[in-house]
């Protein structure tokens, strides 16, 4: 019974992909950063820091160079976790948008040094992310939460 079902998600899966794409915007660029590797979206981005580089965890989701959101979770330290639920409003509306972990949550690299937990240094952080996105003035909105939150405001104030 699963491989029957696992068949049946693959052939519409194929029949969505044939149908429903257009050329700009492939299902192979909704999925993966234009590398080689289909990669749902996920991607370690590198962060430089006063100690060196690291890498934060980050997902994309759409493909829509007008509107990029960056989600941001609060903590420090949480996760992205909690902020999917804007999955599927966020998809349905066509966004462009990226959930991600700041250094030292879970899923991104957690250095030991405390001298990083600065809030000038998060917000650098997310400014490095925010260019690897390839957002800018014209397309960049964030939504941060508690902690996250705080980091939208300085941001807001220092980058865009």
């Amino acid at each position: 019974m699963r491989l029957l079902t696992f068949i049946l998600a693959l052939t519409l899966f194929a029949s969505c992909k044939q149908k429903t794409c257009s050329s700009d915007e492939t299902l192979a660029a909704y999925f993966n950063y234009g590398d080689p590797i289909e990669s749902a979206g996920i991607k370690m981005i590198p962060i430089k820091t006063p100690l060196g580089e690291f890498k934060v965890w980050s997902k994309r989701f759409g493909s829509n160079p007008k509107i990029k959101i960056l989600l941001l979770h609060g903590g420090p330290a949480m996760t992205h976790e909690y902020m999917e639920c804007f999955e599927t409003f966020f998809q349905r509306e066509a966004f462009e948008f990226y959930e991600y972990d700041q250094l030292g949550s879970y899923y991104s690299d957690q250095p030991k040094d405390s001298s990083l937990w600065t809030t000038a240094r998060f917000v650098e952080e997310v400014e490095q992310v925010r260019q690897a996105i390839g957002a800018d003035s014209s397309n960049f909105y964030v939504l941060g939460n508690s902690w996250g939150g705080i980091l939208a405001m300085e941001l807001s104030l220092i980058h865009i």
